[in-house]
Formats: structure tokens, sequence, C-alpha cells
């Protein structure tokens, strides 16, 4: 998930880059891990001065099966770090006070059939006792034998569904092939439950579902959170000459996202996020230094990251499973 004269580098690892949601609402960790050859030089006193990391998110895979056409991270490499090398950045960001992780992608259970992924949750849970472990998926990778091997050591699962229009989805791009990804869903839904994972919904406002009221379908899920993206355009990554993707056609106005808002004001579970991603304060994503090079105090002095507004759009909740007091 970085701006693309990185990304094609072979040599990349793990790296922190917080989010900044640019547009009404505010800012966002995150977490993306890639080399970098060359970068600016950090004030030592800010270094000092560093916010801890609580909230980040790992994408550690670019590669994914299906081809959503607003796609704010393409398959520009397939490299996946090491599974050691990745724990080393994880266990740095855990002594640096991380508190939740979520693992995304890219798809992250495409990965050795989610063996990689599900080895680096039960790592996060048992070895770093992470009070929240996460993952953000679009499903359709994901077996039961999954949830009966790691589901134990999964805090929340959050599925991406955008539609419940199997022909929107379509045209969306998400979906694979003739399968049914609604369907999938609803089979995941009730995985969560049996395996007491909290079940939460992702889903990206445009154009071709910017007119539709999910709410019924969106009560029958009861997911514990519905976060709702804007889709905005990212330059190299679904905008621009060096992007894999054209999402201008999938944008939607600030008038057309607020009217969708309005649509969806009765859903409790509703959380809203301008899609903005790693440091994007310039309209791009910029990488940091790697964390595994420079520890995760410098490397996140690149990141653009605005605690107060991280915290007041509600960025930290209650995000472990045993905390939730969820009737399964």
């Amino acid at each position: 998930m970085q701006f693309s004269s990185v990304v094609t580098s072979p040599m990349l690892l793990l790296q922190l880059c917080i989010s900044t949601l640019h547009y009404i609402l505010a800012s966002v960790f995150s977490t993306v891990c890639y080399w970098r050859t060359t970068s600016p030089v950090v004030d030592q006193r800010k270094v000092r001065n560093a916010t801890t990391p609580t909230s980040v998110n790992y994408h550690f895979t670019r590669k994914c099966n299906y081809k959503c056409g607003f796609c704010f991270h393409t398959a520009k490499t397939s490299f996946v770090l090491p599974l050691e090398e990745a724990k080393r950045g994880l266990k740095l960001l855990k002594e640096s006070g991380m508190e939740k992780i979520n693992f995304s992608g890219g798809e992250p259970f495409l990965p050795d059939k989610g063996e990689f992924l599900g080895k680096l949750v039960q790592y996060c849970k048992q070895d770093l006792q992470l009070p929240s472990v996460s993952i953000v998926s679009n499903g359709s990778m994901i077996k039961e034998t999954w949830f009966q091997k790691y589901g134990d050591d999964l805090d929340i699962l959050a599925i991406s569904c955008d539609s419940f229009d199997e022909a929107t989805n379509q045209l969306i791009g998400r979906a694979q092939g003739k399968k049914s990804h609604v369907d999938n869903l609803h089979k995941i839904r009730n995985w969560c439950q049996q395996y007491k994972v909290a079940f939460k919904i992702n889903s990206v406002i445009n154009t071709f579902n910017v007119d539709e009221d999910l709410t019924e379908n969106i009560l029958q899920l009861n997911p514990v959170r519905w976060k709702v993206f804007q889709c905005l355009l990212i330059d190299g990554e679904n905008a621009g000459e060096s992007a894999l993707r054209e999402a201008e056609r999938f944008v939607i106005s600030e008038q057309q996202f607020q009217e969708f808002l309005d649509r969806h004001s009765s859903v409790s579970c509703l959380n809203i996020i301008s899609m903005r991603f790693l440091d994007c304060r310039e309209g791009r994503k910029d990488p940091s230094k790697s964390i595994l090079d420079v520890g995760v105090k410098e490397a996140i002095c690149f990141s653009g990251f605005d605690e107060k507004m991280f915290l007041k759009r509600g960025g930290k909740y209650v995000w472990s499973k045993a905390d939730m007091k969820l009737e399964w």
C-alpha cells in the first residue's frame, strides 16, 4: 500500500505507515511494510516524543482474487515478508505500545491458503498477548477449518460488502466468477457466531451503490460495527498514470455520500470513514522508513498521524471480544 516508485522495489520490507484521514473525519492508524532506499532525516526530538502506535493495520500482501474498481492497494508486487521477519516487526510494535493489530491486504487469506495469516493471528494473541486481533477480508477464501484452528485467537473479522445485489457486486468487481458474495457473507456471519468471533462489515460507497438502502440487510446481519468508506482517489493506486485501477468513475460527491449516510442514520453500528489510508496528506500513500531498520518511534515520525483526531473519530473503541459481552 505504497506509492508506485517504492512498491515496485524487490527489497520490500516491513514498514510502518499511519493513516491520516483528510475530508470531514480524521486520522486512522495504519501499518504497511515496505523497504525504502532513501528517506529524509528525522528530528531526534520528534523521535523521543513520538506517539504510541495503539492501533495498527498491517497490509502484508497486495495480491487479491477480486478486482474491485476503486481498490486503493493494488497488486503491484507479489512479495510477502517471511513469517519470522513479520513476527519481529509485530514484536517491535507491541514493545512500542500497540494494543490492536488488524491484518489486511490485498486479500490476507491468499498466502498459503490462510495459514500464514493464521500463524500471525496466533502469534499476536498467544505470544504478544494483544488485547485485540482483527482481520479485513473479502471472505471468499475463508474455510470453516480456519475458524476451528485459529478462531479462538481472533477478536474481530470484518468482511467487505458494498451491496446485497449480486449484479451491483459484479459491476464493482466484488466477485469471483458466479459465486455469490452475499451468500458467502451470511455463511461467514454464522461461523463467526459459532466460533465466537465478533463480526464486522466494511462498505465502500461509490457510484454503483450510493442510491441503495442497505438498512434491512445490515440489521439482519447485526455486525458489531458497519464501517462505511467514501470512495476517494489515491494517486499511483487507483488514479494517475502508474495506477492499476481507474477509479474516477466510482467517485461520488460529498453531497451524495451525506445523503447515503442520512438514509442509514437509524443503523446504530454505522461508523463513517473517508477512504484515506496511510500518510495521504499529499493525495498519495507515502511510506515511512522500515520499522525493522529504524524502529517504531523514528518510523512513526513520517506518518502524519494526529492522535487527537484519531480519538475524536472513534478510532479507539471496545475492540476485544472478551470486553464486548456479546451473546454467542
